[in-house]
């Protein structure tokens, strides 16, 4: 399935016909988790469900049929992570569904909406009175036959309002061999070092950001409540921060690409992040990082290129010695890899990938794989 995305210019009647619309999927969702905890309702009943919303509420009906079915979708799609996470033991919360109250999308299926054989514009034919919208960007959604779109979601972000097309189709591509293979070790000194000493530097893009985040937020909180400025701040506030998501994304993009592209098999960590963010001292800087991030992408694109990438157990990577396998006890402070064994000296971020490429190659076809070895 490939995401294609515009951002959408309408009229401020068409931009709050959009709000209205996402208020009414929040509505649906919110009653379908109601109904669930009432009546232990099926996934089927939360479907016959809309039609009787639609019937009991006309703002409801308002809204395309589909859509209003797409929503109650959204509440099983939670209601099923519960289930899930309750029949697998998962440690911790089991993530009870809540009740939503700040959706920001709503999301029509194959009708309710019209697209233009220029692929610029697209018209929502429903009730909500949205109407037509011109798509602003450099995509060619309209090459795609319009069965192969699947779904269209209307996205409120910071700075506008955007289109998504959901397209079944295939991404494929050609991965030219290189003969490397690679294990890299994130940190947050450098961003991640491989197996080959090279590094890459930690962007740092929500500490570079913090000052005038924490500027921005100060003004924020002397506005008065309810007052047209306070919703300014936060718009301005807002914006701060999606500037930065969209940084650390495209920084975690781009190096994953590159990393995928020049290399035949990549190797890191099974790290659990969400354990490491409950370190208070470091838990700013592991979230400013941005691993899971990164590592997401990086799987995603080897899957596109189709080469094995290996999860390995963390499990003494940065104390054991890649040389002679001597066990060299250092704490986080101690940068340097120092062999009491052989005495190899290595910095110690390029001695943990070391041992990370060679667990890997040790484990090769096993579960830890996460791509075909057809590459």
């Amino acid at each position: 399935m490939l995401i294609y995305e515009y951002k959408a210019d309408g009229t401020k009647a068409q931009y709050a016909a959009i709000d209205e619309a996402i208020r009414i999927v929040q509505f649906i969702r919110n009653t379908c988790i109601r109904l669930w905890m009432d009546d232990h309702a099926t996934k089927n009943d939360l479907q016959c469900h809309c039609a009787v919303l639609a019937k009991k509420f006309p703002f409801a009906s308002s809204l395309n049929s589909q859509a209003r079915q797409a929503s109650a979708d959204r509440a099983w799609s939670a209601i099923e992570r519960f289930y899930d996470n309750c029949k697998q033991k998962k440690t911790g919360k089991k993530g009870y569904p809540r009740f939503q109250k700040n959706n920001r999308s709503v999301e029509y299926k194959q009708t309710g909406w019209k697209l233009e054989p220029d692929g610029r514009h697209i018209t929502f034919t429903d009730g909500c009175g949205i109407g037509r919208l011109r798509l602003v960007g450099t995509r060619d959604i309209e090459t795609f036959p319009l069965k192969q779109i699947k779904r269209v979601r209307l996205i409120r972000r910071a700075d506008g309002y955007y289109v998504q097309f959901a397209v079944q189709a295939e991404r494929n591509i050609e991965h030219i061999p290189t003969g490397k293979r690679v294990g890299i070790d994130v940190g947050l000194k450098a961003f991640y070092t491989d197996s080959e000493g090279s590094t890459v530097e930690n962007p740092r893009h929500y500490r570079k950001a913090e000052k005038r985040l924490k500027r921005l937020q100060r003004r924020l909180s002397r506005k008065q409540k309810k007052s047209k400025n306070r919703k300014k701040a936060r718009q301005v506030v807002a914006y701060a921060h999606v500037k930065v998501q969209r940084q650390r994304e495209d920084f975690a993009r781009k190096q994953a690409n590159a990393l995928v592209s020049s290399h035949d098999l990549i190797a890191f960590e099974d790290l659990h992040i969400r354990n490491m963010v409950k370190n208070r001292h470091l838990a700013k800087s592991i979230h400013d990082a941005g691993w899971g991030q990164f590592l997401a992408w990086v799987k995603y694109y080897a899957a596109l290129h189709g080469i094995p990438v290996i999860r390995v157990s963390p499990h003494y990577t940065s104390q054991n010695c890649s040389a002679c396998g001597t066990l060299v006890k250092k704490t986080l402070s101690i940068r340097t890899h120092v062999c009491t064994g052989c005495g190899v000296v290595l910095d110690r971020d390029h001695n943990a990938a070391l041992n990370i490429l060679q667990k890997a190659l040790s484990t090769v076809g096993h579960t830890e794989t996460d791509a075909p070895l057809s590459a």
